[in-house]
């Protein structure tokens, strides 16, 4: 199993959330902004590129891998499993084979409008609630549309997730199983 680093290029932004204050957890959990995925992960995003990028959108990833460490800091401060993997059942994150992202405009480098910020915890967050304008759900539609014609999963509370399929057979990794720890000082 190797994970290998996720490098910003032409239509592929890269915000780690969880490196920053800036989450819904509103406090630092990697000390380092590096992304990686599985390397089988890794080769579907490139293809979700290139189908983005095709149609005029770049993906803009929230974050990627998250170390078990990670996944433990976040359980800790929202112990629900609709919105946070329990770290003792493991999260696709966890595995390196889950990405959280949304599309941007090649033209302005805006982020689409997709309804509520990334990790948002509230309905509004799954995939296809009702009570959208119907502008956001086709923003959503056509994020959807990307990331399963390149052959990822959905999870439908998380407008942003996708993962590989058959995600229990990828193992659970902790930090020291990055090429470049995330964690640590």
């Amino acid at each position: 199993m190797s994970l290998v680093e996720i490098i910003p290029q032409d239509g592929l932004k890269v915000s780690l959330a969880y490196a920053t204050n800036e989450n819904f957890v509103a406090k630092r959990i990697y000390t380092h902004a590096i992304c990686y995925l599985h390397e089988e992960a890794a080769a579907l995003l490139e293809k979700a590129r290139k189908l983005a990028h095709d149609q005029g959108y770049g993906l803009h990833i929230f974050d990627a891998f998250r170390p078990q460490e990670a996944q433990w800091a976040l359980w800790e401060c929202v112990p629900d499993p609709m919105y946070v993997a329990d770290p003792r059942k493991g999260s696709a994150h966890s595995r390196g084979i889950a990405v959280d992202l949304t599309l941007y405009d090649l033209e302005t480098g805006l982020d689409l409008d997709m309804g509520t910020p990334f990790d948002d915890l509230s309905p509004l967050s799954h995939l296809t609630p009702q009570d959208l304008p119907a502008s956001i759900l086709a923003n959503r539609y056509k994020l959807l549309g990307i990331m399963l014609t390149a052959g990822w999963d959905f999870y439908r509370y998380e407008w942003w997730h996708y993962q590989l399929f058959n995600a229990k057979e990828y193992p659970l990794l902790s930090d020291v199983d990055a090429p470049c720890s995330l964690m640590a000082a």
